[in-house]
């Protein structure tokens, strides 16, 4: 598996996972069983819970472009130093932003998303300039 594809499963994983402490949140604070039913969607959750839950939401949408340009990389068989280092940025960077976003930390959800967002983008970049023609 290259290196890509193990961050991409990671990635995968992680956002997976980011779900898990909002809802414990919920259940804390309003019951296992008002939360399983439903019936305590309308409750607030708490500031950094929210947060979170939008978190986890920003890494779903980021998800799909991130494993798109992976799976192209992969059948162009386009894998070197700029693309194993731009998957595993994106990994951490993406945990960072849902650490930095939940804790409310001045400038790390911006700061984060976009070094991001810029690891998409050198993925990218190698797959139109080498993977042109093929």
């Amino acid at each position: 598996m290259t290196t890509e594809l193990e961050m991409l499963t990671w990635a995968t994983a992680l956002t997976i996972l980011l779900w898990i402490p909002y809802t414990l949140a919920r259940i804390m604070n309003v019951g296992l069983l008002p939360t399983l039913t439903y019936k305590s969607d309308d409750t607030p959750l708490a500031a950094w819970a929210t947060r979170a839950k939008k978190a986890h939401a920003n890494a779903i949408e980021n998800l799909a472009p991130f494993a798109v340009l992976v799976l192209v990389a992969h059948q162009l068989d386009i894998s070197n130093t700029a693309t194993t280092s731009a998957a595993v940025a994106y990994f951490w960077l993406r945990l960072a932003h849902f650490i930095t976003y939940t804790a409310n930390v001045p400038f790390g959800r911006t700061v984060t998303f976009a070094g991001a967002w810029g690891a998409q983008l050198c993925i990218l970049f190698q797959i139109l300039t080498l993977g042109a023609g093929s």
